[in-house]
């Protein structure tokens, strides 16, 4: 099967439980993820809770969740990412089909809502087995190229 008849094939395989082990600005945390289809299998939505102890790097510590939504855009024949965060801010990214791969998929920002549009944010999946994949968030202030801020590893929870 391609993408041509399927999609939902670059990103298809992260449909499940996901754990993880964060770096990177936030210090060193852990994560929690799902991904399951809804709405009549039309979207693919995400569930994430990262959370980061007290430590120097962040001495107070945080919990951060977020939700995301793939779509498909037909007209576009692209997949489109929005990431809903608790803070109010709402990214929107498409795929990179210039960089992205097999096993690699790279989602750049279209724009964001209730944050500055002179930014810029990558997230990367790199899927590095079967039961594995590796997380990169990046973000570019004005004027400056892509930095790492932060990346996971994540592998599939185990089955209950």
């Amino acid at each position: 099967m391609t993408a041509d008849s399927d999609p939902w094939l670059p990103i298809r395989r992260l449909t499940g439980s996901w754990v993880g082990q964060s770096d990177g600005e936030p210090g060193r945390g852990t994560a929690s993820r799902t991904y399951a289809f809804v709405l009549n299998d039309g979207y693919l939505h995400e569930r994430n809770v990262s959370t980061y102890p007290p430590q120097e790097a962040n001495q107070a510590g945080e919990v951060h969740e977020h939700w995301s939504f793939f779509s498909y855009d037909r007209r576009r024949k692209t997949l489109v990412f929005r990431q809903f965060h608790q803070e109010g801010f709402i990214n929107q990214y498409k795929v990179n089909a210039e960089v992205s791969g097999p096993d690699r998929v790279v989602f750049e920002s279209e724009g964001f809502e209730n944050f500055d549009n002179s930014w810029r944010a990558r997230e990367t999946y790199l899927f590095t087995a079967d039961n594995e994949f590796e997380e990169t968030f990046e973000l570019a202030r004005p004027g400056m190229e892509f930095s790492v801020y932060s990346r996971t590893i994540f592998t599939r929870a185990p089955s209950e």
